[in-house]
């Protein structure tokens, strides 16, 4: 049975929930064959034991990767006290116990203290690169480097108690936070020790875990089902602004030039992103900032729209996983 579309036409984002005891890898693995395409990324990866919203970039969106690492994101996770691992979660080996569980105002107002701007130490089991190697591949070999803090923002924990030794966390974060990290950190805190003993990803910027699909859902599907579910790639900029591009210049964004500001009647600080549109049509990402010469213009930064031909076009790197 013929298929209604060519693979390497397919382009949009797929909102998954990831389901426990596999890879954020072998999700892409997946859905590469249920979309017949192999040009399909993820960014923000989920931990084996995590579950919860793992947006995947099909297509040409996945251009978009280094933006969607960009987005604040929420979990809903639980902390065991009286532990501590190497791993920072209860999947890893046991390092400490402590019977001393602190009282429940204690355990809320400890959480309560890292709301705010914080900075974190990743860990090692984490798929942040060193010198183009993987932490958690290093720590595998049982080896260990030197991390440097990193500056992070808690915008909120909703904190209950489930057990004595047992509390649930609804944490809203920025890019870059470590929930295992936030728990172990708790627990410092409270002299006790801590690791986190589940995780749900609830939210990736506007994605919430009602837009998403299972992978069982999409092995049901058809092949033609499957083709309805990606969202446009223009959804991850929703909170951009946009400025609407005049014919003659489609070329020249196409091409990489930049534009003036002034010849489009409007005015932005340098380093903002503006979503970049020519009769409806979600054209590219651009940046606005100052040319040499002096003059406020827009840098096409990253084009989604190929129009017939696909020029040679500078853009960045398209990322990689946290």
């Amino acid at each position: 049975m013929s298929k209604p579309r060519k693979p390497d036409t397919i382009s949009g984002v797929l909102i998954i929930n990831k389901h426990a005891g596999v890879t954020s890898h072998r999700i892409i693995s997946s859905v590469r064959k249920l979309f017949d395409t192999s040009r399909v990324g993820h960014t923000g990866t989920l931990d084996p034991m995590a579950t919860g919203v793992l947006p995947v970039l099909l297509g040409r969106a996945a251009k978009a990767s280094d933006y969607l690492m960009m987005h604040d994101k929420e979990y809903v996770c639980e902390m065991k006290l009286g532990i501590t691992t190497d791993t920072e979660d209860v999947t890893g080996e046991i390092l400490t116990r402590s019977d001393a569980i602190p009282s429940e105002a204690d355990v809320l107002a400890a959480c309560a203290s890292f709301v705010g701007k914080i900075e974190q130490v990743p860990p090692m089991y984490s798929a942040i690169k060193v010198d183009g190697r993987k932490l958690v591949d290093i720590a595998r070999e049982g080896g260990e480097v030197e991390r440097k803090p990193r500056l992070v923002e808690i915008y909120s924990i909703e904190t209950h108690k489930v057990a004595d030794d047992v509390y649930s966390m609804r944490v809203a974060c920025s890019k870059g936070t470590y929930i295992r990290t936030l728990c172990s950190d708790i627990g410092k805190a409270l002299g006790c020790g801590a690791a986190m003993q589940s995780l749900v990803r609830t939210r990736t910027g506007q994605f919430t875990l009602d837009d998403c699909v299972t992978i069982e859902e999409l092995d049901g599907m058809t092949f033609e089902e499957r083709l309805t579910l990606p969202k446009p790639v223009e959804n991850l900029f929703a909170d951009l602004p946009e400025v609407g591009i005049p014919e003659y210049y489609v070329k020249l964004v196409r091409g990489g030039t930049s534009l003036y500001q002034k010849k489009l009647k409007v005015s932005f600080d340098d380093g903002q992103l503006i979503r970049l549109k020519n009769r409806g049509e979600f054209l590219a990402l651009g940046r606005a900032e100052t040319d040499e010469d002096g003059k406020a213009v827009i840098r096409p930064e990253k084009l989604f729209s190929l129009g017939d031909e696909q020029p040679a076009v500078k853009t960045v790197d398209e990322g990689s996983d946290e």
